[in-house]
């Protein structure tokens, strides 16, 4: 109990101090869960559905960006990227179900209900529920622009998806997910849009929406044009806030660095 209380004390102090200098301080929780225990079903449910809760402690109305890790729906690990730290922002990394050991679309639906818990809970650290954007890169970028263009994921935890500030896909898949083509026996290069593709669900009231891709000649399996037909469909059905970025000489893997920036300088305008 009493390092507790010096720990809680000592943390007081600090942001004291920071917040006298003028200083934007920030403090960390990591693994919240964000189901409740009775919807945990099993093990991996309980270890994999956690997030890490990056935030202001000394200023308020802040913006939050929920994040969700690359690795093709079947790797990867939840982190807070370091460019998106000390930026006036509170950032939400998002652990979340992996193929094999679950299949579509248990993806979308954890992806939905993180979603969920930072809009039930982000005022309780002095955010703001309406400056919520979703991001991600690869398989993060695709879960971002399905939650936001499919209403449905959102609205079984009574959230219109519309309440989202905006959308930010890095190298995200367009067309149906190729882990979820595969779990349907389709080819990788079979390319397939059904309902769980983003681009099935183009619409014009959908949020703000920035698309951000490697060099076409350098990207994943024409992930560019895949991106590069989002964008134009979205022009077509009337959604003018629809964004595209090629950032040429960048692959796949390291795009998300200026794609970093990008979103970072929108989000300060």
């Amino acid at each position: 109990m009493f390092k507790t209380n010096l720990f809680a004390l000592l943390s007081l102090l600090l942001a004291s101090i920071g917040s006298a200098n003028g200083q934007t301080e920030y403090t960390s929780q990591t693994d919240i869960a964000y189901y409740s225990p009775a919807q945990i079903q099993d093990e991996y449910q309980n270890s994999q559905c956690k997030l890490d809760l990056y935030y202001p402690t000394n200023s308020k109305n802040f913006k939050t960006v929920v994040w969700f890790h690359s690795g093709g729906l079947r790797g990867g690990y939840k982190a807070i990227p370091d460019e998106l730290k000390q930026q006036g922002i509170a950032v939400v990394a998002v652990g979340y179900r992996l193929h094999p050991k679950v299949q579509n679309p248990t993806y979308i639906e954890d992806a939905a209900a993180a979603t969920a818990w930072v809009f039930n809970n982000i005022e309780k650290f002095a955010g703001l529920t309406k400056q919520i954007y979703l991001a991600g890169h690869s398989a993060g970028g695709y879960l971002t622009s399905m939650l936001g263009l499919d209403k449905t994921w959102l609205a079984k935890h009574k959230i219109d998806a519309n309440q989202l500030a905006g959308l930010f896909a890095f190298s995200g898949h367009a067309v149906t997910h190729f882990t979820v083509r595969e779990e349907q026996g389709i080819a990788d290069t079979q390319l397939v849009v059904d309902e769980y593709a983003p681009l099935f669900h183009v619409r014009k009231d959908a949020p703000p929406l920035w698309l951000v891709t490697g060099d076409r000649e350098l990207e994943m399996l024409g992930r560019y044009e895949e991106n590069a037909l989002l964008w134009r469909i979205m022009q077509v059905v009337g959604h003018t806030q629809t964004k595209i970025f090629e950032l040429d000489g960048f692959h796949h893997g390291n795009m998300v660095h200026p794609a970093y920036s990008i979103m970072l300088e929108h989000l300060k305008r």
